[in-house]
């Protein structure tokens, strides 16, 4: 049985709020500085220069990539041969409050969704269980704006709906988003499980390498397809029009009951933002 101090998983959370809300991945980096080049609209292409310009300053300053510090997203993979000393979500909740309080980033959240009181740290903070083999122990937090998440939908579909009713519903939330979730885009979309689970996966496969496809080609081709088509819609950078309204579609997926096929869509805005360690 290995053990972990609480006190390390609270300075590990605490970092990576920090660290998140300053450097992008460098995936989306990557992918944002590909569009800038590629862009052939001419107001697009200088929008994308100012969001590259925007993250590049971040880095260097090491500050906020946007104002939205967001709503800390915890993804904690715990190995059953785990043992923390003391409380794992008092630990994780200390760590963001650290974080947003040393980090001087923007504390969002509100005690209760109709009094609207600011709990002054950003806590709580979202937290997500896996629980894996052995003794490892891995974390990944991702500030999530509601700008973007704001945008983001689930719909119920039936079986008869099938692969195009899919296709329609992850095309419609796009359209519907337009330029509320400040484009270029990242979609997430979860398939499968239950009403719960499918919102799981579809912000679960946000935190997946953009680069990286579904190993199923079903999925990684359907992918891609969305990608097109989603681009192809001419929303553009910050809905000014133009080739680049999306960066990635990542798709995660899972069985479901014989009598519903529970789609999710998880918008996330350019501005993708999540940092992992492994204690």
């Amino acid at each position: 049985m290995r053990e972990i101090k609480s006190e390390v998983i609270t300075k590990a959370v605490r970092d990576l709020c920090i660290e998140a809300n300053s450097f992008l991945p460098a995936d989306i980096k990557n992918k944002i500085n590909c569009a800038c080049e590629n862009e052939p609209w001419p107001l697009a292409k200088s929008i994308l220069g100012i969001i590259k310009e925007n993250f590049e300053i971040a880095e260097e300053n090491h500050v906020p990539v946007c104002q939205d510090t967001g709503m800390a997203c915890v993804f904690v993979e715990i190995g059953q041969e785990v043992h923390v000393d003391g409380n794992l979500e008092d630990a994780i909740h200390e760590g963001v409050r650290q974080g947003y309080t040393e980090g001087f980033l923007r504390k969002s959240v509100v005690r209760d969704p109709l009094d609207r009181v600011n709990t002054g740290d950003n806590t709580p903070a979202m937290i997500y269980y896996s629980i894996v083999p052995g003794d490892g122990f891995n974390l990944t937090v991702a500030p999530k704006g509601f700008g973007s998440e704001n945008m983001s939908q689930i719909k119920m579909l039936k079986p008869s709906d099938g692969l195009q009713g899919v296709k329609d519903f992850v095309l419609k939330v796009v359209e519907d988003a337009g330029p509320n979730p400040c484009p270029p885009i990242v979609v997430g979309v979860g398939i499968g499980g239950t009403f719960d689970k499918a919102a799981f996966l579809a912000k679960k496969a946000l935190m997946r390498n953009s680069d990286v496809r579904n190993e199923k080609k079903f999925y990684a081709d359907l992918e891609e397809e969305l990608l097109e088509k989603i681009n192809a819609k001419g929303i553009g950078p910050q809905g000014v029009g133009g080739r680049t309204t999306c960066l990635a579609v990542n798709i995660e997926e899972m069985p479901t009951h014989i009598a519903g096929l529970p789609c999710a869509v998880n918008i996330n805005c350019h501005v993708t933002r999540h940092a992992s360690t492994t204690l």
